[in-house]
C-alpha cells in the first residue's frame, strides 16, 4: 500500500509500536502480580456484595486444581455457561491457572445449540446454572460422552442467605436441582471454592504464549459457528495494546459493561479489568436499565462499555439522564454499529468527546481499530488501526487493494488475530490469508486521515440490478426519521430479476411521535423520507413493522432470523 500506515499521522502524540517481547508469556503470568499487589481491593461488586481481589486469587487456585483432579490436563476444554455473576470470572481465571482453554457458552442457547458447541469443542469439562443443569444438560448429558466434570452455580450463590431466600420465594432468582449425571463428577460452585476441599495453592503448570486460552464460538465471516482459537500471545498483546491506546492505568478504574463474558467483547474487557486493578461492578441482566443506572449512581463507574442498542434502552430510560456521569472518562460502544443521531444523543448526557466507537471481532482478540483516547473522535467512525497492527481495504471479489476513499473489505494482520478455526482447516484458509491478513468480511471506506466507517458486512451487502447497496448506510440515514425506532435491512431475491434483490426494511416505531400508532401514515412519511435521502436502488421497496426485531445475545439485531424468515 503507497504511504503504508499512513494513518499514524493521526495518532495521539507519543503513541508508538510496543516492543513484541512484552507480551511472550501467558495471562497468568501476567496478572498473578495485580492479584498479590491490590489483595484487599474489591475485584468486582455483584449486587452490593464485594469480593477482593485475595478471594479471587484464592477462589480461581481451588477452581483449578478441582480441575486438575478431576482428570482435566493442560489443553483441555471448559465451558462456561453463566451470566456475568462471580463464578463467571472465577471459573474463567481458574481454567486458566490450571493450563484449560475457556470456551464461553451462552446460556440462552437451546439444549441442541448447547450440545453442538460442547460436542466440537470436545470440552471436557462445564459450568453451567443450576436452572440450565435441570431444565437442559440432564436431557443432554448423554450426548456428551467428553465431559468429564460439570460444576453447578446458582444466580445468588454469593448474595446473603436472606437475600437469596427472598429471591427464590418471589421467583427472582431461577433454580434447579442439581442430580448425579452417569459417568460425570458433578459438584457445587461452593463446594469448589469455599469448603476446603482443594487445595489453595496455584497449580505449577507451565504455560507459554504460544498455548491457547481461549476457543470462542463465532459465525465469522461465512457458514456455522466455529471455535476462533486464541492463544494467550493474541490476547495478552491485544489487552497491552489497548490498554496503551487508551493510557488506562493500574489500579485507577471503576468498570461497568453490560456486555456478557460469554462474548468476546464482554470477555475481553474483563481480561482489562483483572490485568489492571480494576474493580467492575458486575451486571446479570443487562436489559434492566433501572438496575444498570442505580449502579451507575451508586459506583460512578470511569469507563462504560457496551453495545450501541444497550446505550439506546439507556438513553430511553430518564434515569440515565439524572446520573451524574462526571467521574465517566470513556464510553466504549462496540461490537455492532451505532447510528451518528444516537451517539450525539448519547453525549448530551454524558459529555463531549467521552464516546469512543471502536472495532474488532471475535477472530482478533477481538480490538483492532479504534478511534484516539485523546485526540480527534470522529462519530459514525471506528477509528484507527491500533499500534502493531496493519490493515488494508479489498475488493472482495478480486482480493485487490482498492483505492483511498473507496470502500473494501478490512483485512487486519497483527499479534492479536488467531491462529485458525478449531478443527476447521478449510475455513481458515478462507478467512486468514498467505500473507497472515484477516478476512473480515465488513466492508469500510477509510478517508485521508486514516478514519474508517463501516458501510457494511460483506455478506449484508444488497445487489440490486448490479448495484451495491451497503445496508448499514441506508439504515443510518433512515434511523433519522422520527418515528425509527429500530431498523434493519435486508436483500430478497428479485423473483423478476434473476441475480438482483428487492431492499426488505424491517422496523420498531416510536409512538410519541405527530404519527401516533397510524402505522400507515408512518410507512408512507418513511418511505417519501427514504425518496429524498437516497438513490433510487436504495429505497426499500418492501416495510414491514413489528413490535420488536430480534437480538443476539449481545444486543445486535439478528438479521439470519429475519432473512430466514423472508425465506
Amino acid at each position: 500500500m503507497p504511504n503504508e500506515k499512513f494513518w499514524k499521522k493521526s495518532y495521539d502524540p507519543g503513541m508508538e509500536d510496543i516492543d513484541p517481547k512484552s507480551w511472550e508469556k501467558s495471562y497468568v503470568e501476567a496478572v498473578l502480580p495485580t492479584l498479590k499487589k491490590f489483595p484487599d481491593k474489591a475485584a468486582f461488586y455483584y449486587m452490593g456484595v464485594k469480593i477482593t481481589f485475595a478471594e479471587l486469587d484464592l477462589y480461581t487456585n481451588r477452581f483449578a486444581q478441582m480441575l486438575i483432579a478431576s482428570g482435566l490436563k493442560k489443553g483441555d476444554a471448559v465451558g462456561i455457561n453463566l451470566p456475568n455473576l462471580p463464578e463467571y470470572i472465577i471459573s474463567w481465571l481458574g481454567t486458566l491457572k490450571a493450563g484449560c482453554v475457556v470456551s464461553g457458552v451462552s446460556p440462552l442457547m437451546s439444549g441442541e445449540e448447547m450440545v453442538y458447541q460442547l460436542k466440537d469443542l470436545k470440552a471436557k469439562g462445564l459450568v453451567t446454572l443450576d436452572a440450565i443443569f435441570a431444565g437442559r444438560l440432564v436431557k443432554v448429558a448423554d450426548d456428551l460422552p467428553n465431559l468429564k466434570v460439570v460444576v453447578a452455580a446458582q444466580v445468588g450463590g454469593f448474595l446473603p442467605a436472606w437475600k437469596r431466600f427472598m429471591g427464590k420465594k418471589m421467583k427472582k432468582i431461577p433454580t434447579g436441582p442439581v442430580t448425579p449425571l452417569a459417568g460425570k463428577t458433578v459438584y457445587r460452585m461452593e463446594e469448589v471454592i469455599k469448603s476446603g476441599k482443594f487445595s489453595s495453592e496455584l497449580p505449577q503448570v507451565k504455560i507459554t504464549a504460544d498455548d491457547l486460552a481461549y476457543i470462542q464460538y463465532t459465525g465469522g465471516t461465512t457458514g456455522a459457528p466455529k471455535g476462533a482459537m486464541l492463544t494467550h500471545r493474541n490476547s495478552l498483546s491485544d489487552l497491552l495494546l489497548v490498554m496503551r491506546w487508551l493510557e488506562w492505568k493500574e489500579g485507577e478504574g471503576l468498570a461497568l459493561s453490560g456486555f456478557p463474558f460469554f462474548h468476546i467483547a464482554g470477555l475481553f474487557f474483563n481480561i482489562c479489568c483483572t490485568y489492571l486493578g480494576w474493580t467492575q461492578i458486575l451486571i446479570p441482566n443487562p436489559r434492566d436499565t433501572d438496575h444498570i443506572c442505580k449502579e451507575i449512581a451508586k459506583y460512578r463507574p470511569t469507563a462504560l462499555v457496551n453495545v450501541p442498542s444497550l446505550f439506546q434502552m439507556l438513553i430511553a430510560n430518564p434515569k440515565f439522564a439524572t446520573v451524574d456521569h462526571s467521574n465517566l472518562k470513556n464510553c466504549i460502544s462496540a461490537a455492532s454499529p451505532f447510528p451518528e443521531e444516537t451517539q450525539k444523543q448519547l453525549e448530551k448526557v454524558i459529555g463531549v468527546g467521552k464516546l469512543l466507537e471502536v472495532y474488532g471481532m471475535t477472530e482478533t482478540a477481538p480490538l483492532t481499530v479504534m478511534n484516539p483516547s485523546k485526540g480527534k473522535k470522529k462519530l459514525g467512525h471506528i477509528g484507527l488501526p491500533l499500534i502493531n497492527t496493519d490493515l488494508k481495504l479489498v475488493d472482495p471479489d478480486t482480493g485487490k487493494e482498492v483505492e483511498q476513499g473507496k470502500p473494501g473489505e478490512i483485512c487486519v494482520k497483527g499479534p492479536q488475530v488467531m491462529i485458525g478455526y478449531f478443527e476447521k482447516p478449510d475455513e481458515t484458509k478462507f478467512a486468514l490469508d498467505k500473507d497472515g491478513y484477516m478476512h473480515t468480511g465488513d466492508v469500510a471506506i477509510q478517508d485521508a486521515e486514516g478514519y474508517l466507517r463501516i458501510v457494511d458486512r460483506t455478506k449484508d451487502m444488497i445487489i440490486v440490478g448490479g448495484f451495491k447497496v451497503f445496508s448499514k448506510r441506508v439504515e443510518e440515514l433512515l434511523t433519522e426519521h422520527p418515528a425509527v425506532e429500530l431498523i434493519a435491512l435486508i436483500g430478497e431475491a428479485n423473483p423478476d430479476r434473476p441475480g438482483s434483490e428487492v431492499v426488505k426494511a424491517y422496523l420498531t416505531v416510536k409512538t410519541n411521535t405527530k404519527f401516533g400508532t397510524d402505522e400507515a401514515a408512518i410507512l408512507k412519511d418513511l418511505a417519501d423520507f427514504a425518496k429524498s435521502k437516497l438513490s433510487p436502488y436504495e429505497v426499500p421497496k418492501e416495510w414491514e413493522i413489528r413490535k420488536e426485531l430480534p437480538m443476539t445475545a449481545v444486543g445486535k439485531v439478528d438479521k439470519k432470523k429475519l432473512r430466514k424468515k423472508a425465506q
